[in-house]
């Protein structure tokens, strides 16, 4: 161990590929780590869901780090609560008028993307009666309506098609923006003109209730969001592609350990026993062989389930009996006739001591480059699955990511960040292996040293 420390890591340090290959694979190796403890398993699994604890992201936008690497501002996500605001009430007899001004400052180079307003209104023996006005930069107040609320209410602003007419057909994200009587020269005339400057709603509230709280959420989305962007369902794509990583790595690792071992093993009894276990051996992974596995697997997710860890048992159990056995069968049979198994023979050790301990360490380190280099074979067959629709619908990974961009026309519609970010992260994992892996092959492999 200690010689091939100083001696095969100095060799294997010799290769750029190799330390290129094994920074990659420590890079996810960290990522994968860090996972459950930035987002914890269960977690992860209930925010992928989806509900209500996305409703402050926007809708299919794109990362951060896009928009400002080319010099842009798009606009970010603000959410002005009433809770940081001081209210001014005026009681009467039976209630009281509540006025909740939610403003906010607008600097950036473009339109938000949507306008939502989420109310609060629990304990309330009446229903209470809200009236909201929008304030702009140059003195313009607009009534937006009134609504009568009940416990929890979302008045999709930009959605309201009285108020896009009294706009001038102006979408309300937009129309409410625009200066009054201005257009951009560069689009021509009569279009939009971003407005930036300090923006308010006022909510002028009418509560039966003396004591009952109203609580206010003015979301002014933007059209960029944080470092990976967002879906079609408001989620970050951020905690797939963090949770992705453990889950792919996990996944490769398993199946290549599995079949790998399990193959090698069952070679080796053949070898060592020979005659009808040998050919029963060898009948079995020529049928398995015939075995067509991704139309295997596609029937199993359709038929029975798609969890990931039942895709990983049978692809485990199809790899048993893999070609790999004839390969590893042809490595064994010299060694069985080799002297020293010969002398094991002669001082009584016992069959499973002379395969475990004298023939299958004779031939692994010839095994590790190929090792290396299947996991990420594993890795793309499960992104692979997800993409085709039989991947877990409960785990965040990045084969769902790439099947929820394919769903929704990511490419069409201009996401081109949906389909990158997965597919970087598994070009980047299969690098990662591939270089250590031909490394290792030439450390291992004498003829290769001098290439």
């Amino acid at each position: 161990m200690i010689a091939w420390r100083s001696g095969r890591w100095r060799e294997l340090a010799r290769y750029p590929s190799a330390i290129v290959g094994v920074a990659i694979i420590l890079a996810l190796v960290g990522v994968a780590l860090a996972a459950p403890l930035a987002v914890p398993y269960g977690e992860a699994l209930e925010r992928w869901r989806g509900g209500e604890r996305w409703q402050h992201h926007p809708v299919n936008a794109a990362p951060v780090w896009v928009d400002r690497l080319g010099g842009g501002r798009a606009p970010t996500t603000q959410v002005i609560a009433s809770r940081d605001v001081t209210p001014e009430v005026s009681p009467f007899p039976g209630g009281r008028r509540l006025t909740l001004p939610l403003t906010f400052d607008y600097a950036f180079d473009d339109f938000p993307s949507e306008l939502n307003l989420f109310l609060t209104a629990e304990g309330h023996a009446r229903p209470p009666f809200v009236r909201l006005l929008w304030q702009t930069p140059d003195g313009r107040e607009i009534p937006l309506g009134g609504h009568r609320l009940g416990e929890r209410e979302r008045i999709s602003i930009s959605q309201d098609r009285a108020l896009a007419r009294r706009l001038g057909g102006l979408a309300p994200h937009i129309g409410l923006f625009s200066a009054e009587g201005q257009a951009d020269a560069e689009s021509g005339a009569g279009a939009p003109r971003l407005q930036t400057g300090r923006y308010g709603l006022v909510l002028e509230a009418v509560l039966f209730d003396a004591e009952a709280p109203l609580e206010a959420e003015l979301v002014v989305y933007g059209r960029v969001h944080g470092i990976a962007g967002t879906d079609h369902q408001r989620r970050a794509l951020s905690l797939a592609l963090l949770w992705g990583t453990p889950v792919a790595l996990a996944f490769g690792l398993i199946a290549a350990v599995g079949t790998t071992l399990t193959t090698l093993v069952i070679a080796a009894v053949g070898v060592w026993y020979r005659g009808w276990v040998d050919a029963v051996i060898q009948r079995l992974t020529e049928v398995n062989m015939i075995l067509p596995v991704l139309p295997i697997l596609v029937m199993v997710g359709t038929l029975y389930s798609t969890s990931i860890w039942l895709m990983l048992g049978v692809v485990v159990l199809l790899g048993i009996f893999s070609a790999g056995i004839k390969t590893y069968r042809a490595m064994l049979l010299p060694i069985r006739e080799a002297p020293y198994i010969e002398a094991a023979r002669a001082y009584g050790a016992s069959n499973l001591r002379i395969v475990m301990r004298y023939m299958l360490p004779r031939i692994l380190p010839v095994l590790v480059p190929s090792f290396v280099t299947l996991i990420p074979t594993f890795v793309f067959l499960e992104a692979s699955l997800a993409v085709l629709g039989l991947g877990d619908p409960e785990l965040p990974t990045w084969g769902k990511v790439l099947n929820d961009a394919q769903a929704q026309s990511a490419l069409y519609n201009g996401y081109v960040y949906w389909v990158v970010s997965p597919a970087l992260l598994l070009m980047l994992t299969g690098l990662g292996f591939a270089m250590l892996g031909f490394a290792l092959d030439r450390v291992f492999n004498p003829r290769l040293r001098s290439l």
